[in-house]
Order: structure tokens, then C-alpha cells, then sequence
């Protein structure tokens, strides 16, 4: 493991109002995610129940749970994929009651999909810069005519998602089409896609999925080294947990959709709860 990774893991976390905990270097700052009894129910089925979190403006924190402990459906309700039936989001201190998943993310939030959702006919390039539209515009006429106005923000956008890609190393498959390129590749694709929308929480689900350790190595550096270069807070779902106990500052553990455990890295290994949750409850030796 590189030394930057374990520097991080071990951030110093202290308490925050409404029992939570934030990096120290996030206190006196307002949290970039604030979750308040959050829940959803589908018919008779309470999918997430009574969930409280709370996510400091740089900190890397991570949702773990056996699988169906409801994590994606925590991501949807925060994105307003879902409207929950209970509770409050608050992004960068906005509630987000009524808002739909367009104009959540122009509060700052963007998000990575389990399954990997490229447009997989255009280039690296293109997909990036659609991750870019909202922020270089130019008028309808000056885009019909070509105007000098027009090219000044395609050079600008190319600059943008060229820089973006440097993030990879992947500015030399620009032009490549993103179907032809390896899993790995497509997955790292899709966070510099994210990250173009200049996210202030960024939410990767399952980022390491079909990666080899080589692979999530170089990825738990360039998740430190984005958070450190954007200044943005980082929460993903993941199942590697060499990655989550590597990076992650926070720690929520999630089960049949409640919250069984909070705190960080240490104290969830060490949390007889969490060891249940994964492994099922260990007979005594005189059992």
C-alpha cells in the first residue's frame, strides 16, 4: 500500500452535533451531506429506515453492507432517483425536498452506477465533455453560425476534458471509442465523467468493480489525489474492503436498511455488530 494511502487512513475523525463524526479538518465547516431519518418504504417493505449521516466538505467516507443491505437504494434517495417517504437530505446545507435528480446535481452531487453507463459509440473525449455541458455554454445563434464565440468554448471544453483524463493517465485514448476500451478503463472513464460536473460530493458505486489489485491500487491513490486537488468529499459503496479500510475516513455499515454501525476504519473492523452482519453470529466453544 503507498505511503499517501496509509497517511490517510488515518485521519484524526472527532464529533460533530447530531452524533456524528467528521474529519478534524472539516470541523466548523458545513457539511457537504447531511442524511436526517431518512427512509423509504416500497409497498410494506421499509427498503432504508431511519437513516442519519453526515459527510464533511473534503472527507472520504464509505457505505459497506452485506449485499441487499439497501446501499444503492441510500444513493438513489440522495440523488432524488427516489423521493423518500421519510426524512430530510440536505446537500451543501440546501434541502432537496422537491427537487428531481436534475437539479440535485446542480446542487453538486454526481454519482457512478454499478453497471457502467457510457455512451459507448462516442469517443473518451465526448463522454467527458458531456459531463461538461452545463458548464461552458454558448448561445443557439453563435452555435448555428460557427461564430469565433462558438470555437472559443469548443477549445475550452477540449482543454477541460483533456486535463480531466491526465487525472487517468488516459489523455492518449482521447479519440478511442469508450465500448472498445477494458472494464477497468470504462470505470475510470466514468468517474472523470462525474468529475467534470464539478461535484462537491462525489458518489462512486462499487468503483473498484471489475478491477484487478493493480488496478484498485492506482484507484485508492487517485481518489485521495482528487479529493486533495478538488476539495471535494468522496462517499462510495464498495466491497473491497482492502479499498474502504485503505481511504475511507468515515465508515457506515448498513443492514436490511438500518444503520448498524458508524465510525472509522478501526472501529468497524473491530466492531463484533459489523463481524456479525458479514460473517453470520459465531457459535461459542461450548455450543
Amino acid at each position: 500500500m503507498t505511503q499517501s494511502v496509509k497517511r490517510h487512513s488515518e485521519t484524526v475523525m472527532v464529533p460533530f452535533p447530531s452524533d456524528a463524526i467528521v474529519p478534524a479538518r472539516d470541523l466548523g465547516k458545513r457539511p457537504v451531506l447531511e442524511a436526517r431519518h431518512l427512509g423509504i418504504q416500497f409497498g410494506g417493505l421499509k427498503a432504508v429506515d431511519d437513516f442519519n449521516l453526515t459527510v464533511g466538505p473534503t472527507e472520504i467516507a464509505g457505505l459497506i453492507g452485506p449485499n441487499g443491505a439497501g446501499k444503492t437504494t441510500v444513493f438513489n434517495l440522495l440523488t432524488k432517483v427516489y423521493e423518500p417517504t421519510q426524512g430530510t437530505v440536505l446537500l451543501d446545507g440546501h434541502d432537496t425536498k422537491g427537487l428531481d435528480v436534475t437539479h440535485t446535481a446542480r446542487l453538486g452531487v454526481a454519482r457512478t452506477f454499478q453497471n457502467i453507463r457510457l455512451f459507448d459509440k462516442m469517443t473518451v473525449e465526448e463522454n467527458v465533455r458531456i459531463g461538461l455541458h452545463n458548464k461552458i455554454q454558448y448561445g443557439m445563434v453563435s452555435g448555428i453560425l460557427r461564430l469565433p464565440g462558438y470555437w472559443k468554448k469548443e477549445r475550452q471544453q477540449h482543454e477541460r476534458a483533456m486535463e480531466l483524463l491526465r487525472i487517468f493517465n488516459m489523455q492518449d485514448q482521447a479519440d478511442a471509442v469508450s465500448g472498445s476500451l477494458p472494464y477497468g478503463a470504462q470505470r475510470r472513464l466514468e468517474i472523470l465523467r462525474a468529475l467534470a460536473t464539478e461535484p462537491k460530493l462525489l458518489l462512486l458505486d462499487e468503483p473498484a468493480a471489475g478491477m484487478n489489485p493493480h488496478e484498485t491500487e492506482e484507484l485508492m491513490d487517485t481518489i485521495i489525489r482528487i479529493r486533495d486537488q478538488f476539495q471535494i468529499a468522496i462517499m462510495l459503496i464498495e466491497h473491497d474492503m482492502r479499498l474502504v479500510m485503505g481511504i475511507c475516513e468515515g465508515i457506515c455499515v448498513l443492514n436490511f436498511g438500518q444503520i448498524i454501525a458508524k465510525g472509522t476504519a478501526e472501529e468497524i473492523q473491530n466492531n463484533p455488530v459489523v463481524v456479525e452482519a458479514y460473517l453470520g453470529k459465531q457459535k461459542g466453544a461450548g455450543e
